[in-house]
Formats: structure tokens, sequence, C-alpha cells
């Protein structure tokens, strides 16, 4: 979480708290959602303080009672932790990240579950990291939110981008930043 917490940029101090005599308040960075283990909610304290909304879901199954055969969900729980009101428990999901770790697994095989494929190697699994995500948003076409059929790549919708890259352009500016 501080390692999260430091790749964004924060409020500065006292531009959000109450000061002045002017009544304030913190304005959240980031919204965290989490499943239900125990140790998140400190270490989300710790590493944002106020400045997170912060919830988890719990989520219930049955009949998932064979090693590797997928339950039947029936229920969630959902739990404003800090700066989510009542009746924004909606807002509180893994469903995007769920979908990244699939994603990384379908296209690395290093990640595939019983698999003995790959290199143990630290420096190795972070290049293999590294390249993913770089193809994934420079190079590979996602749908646009609310435009059915029309795919760019991620860093084109957050603006990083202007065109989609082709691989031999990652190539040539990742071998330029090495050289450097």
């Amino acid at each position: 979480m501080m390692d999260v917490a430091g790749r964004l940029e924060m409020s500065k101090p006292h531009a959000s708290d109450q000061h002045a005599y002017q009544p304030g308040g913190y304005v959240p960075v980031v919204q965290i959602s989490t499943d239900g283990f125990a140790a998140y909610p400190e270490a989300v304290d710790l590493a944002f303080g106020p400045y997170v909304k912060f919830g988890t879901i719990v989520k219930e199954y049955r009949n998932s009672n064979m090693i590797y055969t997928p339950g039947e969900m029936v229920g969630t729980h959902r739990q404003g932790r800090r700066g989510i009101a009542k009746g924004q428990e909606r807002t509180i999901c893994t469903s995007h990240i769920e979908r990244l770790n699939c994603t990384q697994r379908v296209f690395m095989k290093r990640l595939n579950r019983l698999t003995l494929c790959f290199s143990k190697k630290l420096e190795n699994l972070e290049a293999a990291f590294a390249m993913f995500a770089a193809y994934y948003d420079y190079c590979w076409r996602t749908r646009k939110p609310g435009k059915s059929g029309q795919k760019r790549p991620t860093a084109m919708m957050a603006g990083i981008a202007d065109h989609i890259w082709t691989f031999d352009e990652l190539f040539a500016a990742v071998m330029s930043c090495t050289r450097s």
C-alpha cells in the first residue's frame, strides 16, 4: 500500500485541512476496494490516511467442494470503511482488478496455475510484467467505455499517447530508454 500511495500525487499539507478558521475537510485522492483480508484496513490507513475512500467487499459462495471447481456466488456484503456514505456501497467493487489479473494470467503463461514453465529469477518476472504493462497500455486495443466497437489502448484513453503503437515502436522506445 505504501508503494501505491507513493506513486500518487497527494494533496499538499494543509491544502484540504481545516485551517485559518475555515471549515474544511480531507479531499480523497483515490478509492480503494478490497476483499475482507484483515490486514487491509490498517495498511490502507497507514498508507493513505484520510485521503482515501475505502471499502471492503466479501463474496459468499456455495457448492465449491472440489478443488479448482468454481463455486456459485450467492451474495456479497459491501461495507464502507472510510469516506463511503450510506447508499454509495455499490461503488465498492473488485471486478476491475480481478479482470486485469485474469488478463495477465492469460497473456503471461508464467502466471498460469499449475505451471512449471517460468524462470524464478525476480529480474525476469519484473521484465515480463513491465513488457506486458507497456504492451497492454500502448498497443493492446481495449474498448473505450460507453463506445461499443471503438477500440483504443489505455494510454490513448488517458491522453498519454496520440496513436496506437506498434510493437516495433514500443521496442524502440524501451531500447532508447535503456541506452541512456
